[in-house]
């Protein structure tokens, strides 16, 4: 069965639920009484469990209801929240995303059925004297006065949703709905006989009618149409201020439904207004009715407390990161041909180009403001990646036994998609280390006249072209004698080499495979665990990172990371024969040195340069070509920087500046770090681009 149109959504969805109540939990932990907290996880946790359902994943469905039944008594105060119960909920979490993991992986939830944890959620129940609650059946209400309506023509069909019994109150709404201009239609929806999942189709049938307006009530209920306990036709009140045909076609668009049929629903006779010039906004319609609120079908997957009613209209769209990357790629192919013209312009058109270049600047304007755009679209924040971390500082302060807090800012600090993806592991090692290795234990801290809770501090903010992102903690800090110390033991280095070495040098070595300070192996960290995979990784998303450290106060990690990977401004440059290109966002300046200003230093060539002493790196010799230039000229130096550290990149001639395509270079020279890709000139040429920071 092709379940991959729906399944998709399922996935992201569940997604945002989870996170959500990772959040919300975590606010309860710190305020057990916030009923808005308490409503909120029962939302969420509601709506998982109709999302499971509807897709069949029973196991998924089972311990999110029993979650659910928790809270429905929490709600009304007849369980209180302790940290046991915030405990397992977690664990709950933790279960709930390992089977998503095995649907990702392959659209099934696993044979886990998590008995522990089910068993623990109803001995919650029964202690409070009660049996589980078993699902609630809606209580039909007497029959109200038969609503007057304003049928669909000629089908026999089109009277299932006149059986929906309406009461007072749902009444009241749809009064308030046409006192709004809007109106109230019963629609029935039929599913083909041979749908073999119902339950999905009502799932997206929902999910289209979410986008028009309300659904007030439905027949069966929303929690027999989330478990497939209907034959194949199920029918609804709905509110929306679109004409029926509309809402008709919009059921009609799901696939495997055979038919809708619908008629309108007019408000009592008595309380008709006769031409309302009403302002109150719709949404009004909603806060009247608290009694209704629990009736309602909402849609399996959307949100029970986002009312519909008013006008707002949802202005975002999920869009497949892979048609974004089609789109960068017609980006990058209209910049290549745009660089084209620009050669031609320059070599061939002449005396009688200032038409061409004036077509050839306007051009340019529009691939600019193009690639902006697509650029835009492809940012995401970075929340996404970080919102998880403050659960995970919270079970490591529980089994390191020490007492931290996360704070973080800078969240809304946007990235490349591509970026955001790779970024969370790195930062995940950081977070950990910090936790693990960085923060003293109480005593210690004590003893330093420090808080007992240690500060862990994620900070994210744009600098030009590149994002920074810093962890910081205010624990023991690094001591890099012991670095030094442990270095020598491994033979990674000499004694003598010890001794000469900076700091910075010595903390380098943490970033090298298999190095650790930590006195024991631990299953969370030690200072060195994982650090080399980060700058690896860091690295491979053509960035940085660096580090501050003073003994005793504490360390920061700070990683610098482009904002896009895909088009550069780059500067172009000629050595030997051939042409190179080097990121605009790693030079500093260019200079003119002359030759004797060039100075040896342990038998490397520098230069002294408004007081920085600067080693120079000729790109000739690097690279295996012979250089055209005469010895006794000056020279072009590239002043590159990375973290606080300064290199002169020698080069024999410069081209200018350029917006380039990176364009991968493949697995057959991946390992050759110092060139991170290659581009196309205008005149079909290759270039390769050059990593100034593997160069430094």
């Amino acid at each position: 069965m092709d379940v991959s149109q729906y399944l998709d959504i399922f996935i992201d969805e569940t997604k945002e639920h989870l996170q959500n109540l990772n959040t919300q939990i975590l606010e309860l932990e710190q305020d057990a009484e916030n009923m808005d907290t308490i409503n909120e996880i029962f939302r969420a946790a509601h709506s998982l469990k109709g999302m499971a359902g509807t897709m069949g994943y029973k196991r998924m469905q089972t311990l999110t209801h029993d979650m659910e039944n928790v809270f429905s008594e929490v709600r009304n105060n007849t369980i209180k929240v302790n940290p046991e119960m915030i405990d397992l909920l977690f664990q709950c979490l933790d279960a709930l995303e390992e089977y998503l993991d095995n649907i990702q992986q392959n659209a099934d939830e696993g044979t886990n059925d998590n008995e522990p944890l089910i068993k623990a959620l109803n001995d919650i129940l029964q202690s409070k004297g009660g049996a589980a609650p078993k699902e609630e059946k809606k209580e039909e209400a007497p029959k109200a006065e038969e609503p007057k309506t304003e049928e669909n023509a000629g089908s026999a069909k089109a009277d299932k949703w006149k059986d929906i019994k309406l009461t007072d109150v749902e009444y009241h709404v749809i009064d308030e709905a046409y006192k709004n201009n809007m109106f109230c239609y019963g629609i029935s929806v039929y599913i083909q006989e041979s749908c073999l999942l119902k339950a999905a189709r009502a799932f997206l049938v929902f999910k289209a009618l979410e986008e028009l307006g309300e659904v007030i009530s439905s027949k069966p209920s929303s929690q027999d149409i989330e478990d497939e306990k209907f034959d194949s036709d199920f029918s609804i009140i709905f509110l929306t201020e679109h004409p029926l045909e509309k809402v008709i076609s919009a059921i009609k668009f799901v696939s495997e439904i055979e038919d809708a049929v619908g008629g309108k629903i007019e408000p009592k006779a008595e309380d008709k207004p006769a031409a309302s010039t009403s302002t109150v906004p719709a949404v009004k319609a909603q806060e009247t009715k608290p009694a209704a609120k629990e009736n309602k079908a909402a849609a399996p997957a959307a949100n029970a407390n986002h009312a519909k009613t008013s006008k707002a209209v949802n202005r975002t769209v999920r869009v497949d990161i892979e048609k974004l990357d089609v789109l960068m790629n017609l980006v990058s192919e209209l910049i290549i041909a745009k660089n084209s013209l620009v050669s031609v312009a320059g070599t061939e058109v002449g005396q009688n180009s200032l038409a061409f270049n004036e077509q050839i600047e306007y051009l340019e304007s529009v691939t600019t403001n193009l690639h902006e755009s697509v650029m835009k679209v492809r940012m995401v924040p970075i929340e996404s990646v970080v919102n998880k971390f403050p659960r995970m500082i919270r079970d490591l302060s529980k089994k390191l036994d020490k007492k931290m807090e996360l704070y973080m800012t800078g969240e809304d600090t946007e990235l490349d998609r591509t970026v955001v993806d790779e970024i969370g592991d790195p930062l995940m090692h950081l977070l950990r280390n910090s936790a693990d290795h960085g923060l003293e234990s109480a005593e210690i801290r004590a003893e330093r006249g420090k808080p007992e809770v240690g500060s862990i501090f994620l900070d994210a903010y744009q600098d030009g072209n590149n994002v920074v992102i810093e962890v910081k903690d205010d624990g023991n800090g690094i001591d890099v004698e012991a670095v030094k110390a442990k270095a020598v033991e491994k033979g990674k280095i000499t004694p003598e080499q010890a001794e000469t070495m900076t700091d910075k040098e010595a903390i380098d070595l943490l970033f090298q495979p298999s190095f650790s300070t930590a006195k024991e192996v631990t299953d969370v960290s030690g200072r060195g665990v994982g650090l080399d995979v980060v700058k690896s990784k860091i690295e491979a998303l053509s960035g940085e990172i660096e580090v501050r450290t003073k003994l005793g106060e504490g360390s920061v990690f700070s990683i610098r990371l482009p904002l896009t990977l895909a088009i550069i401004q780059a500067l172009m440059v000629i050595v030997g024969d051939e042409k190179y290109a080097i990121s605009l966002g790693t030079i500093q300046t260019i200079e003119s040195i002359r030759p004797d200003e060039i100075k040896l230093v342990q038998g490397k060539e520098v230069i002294h340069l408004r007081g920085n002493v600067i080693p120079l790196v000729r790109l000739n010799k690097v690279l295996d070509i012979e250089s055209k230039t005469d010895p006794n000229d000056d020279i072009i130096v590239l002043i590159a920087k990375k973290g606080d550290r300064l290199a002169g990149l020698v080069i024999d001639e410069l081209i200018g500046q350029m917006e380039i395509v990176i364009k991968p270079m493949g697995k057959f020279v991946g390992k050759c770090k110092i060139i991170s890709g290659a581009t196309i000139l205008g005149d079909g040429e290759v270039a390769l681009i050059l990593d100034a920071n593997a160069l430094i």
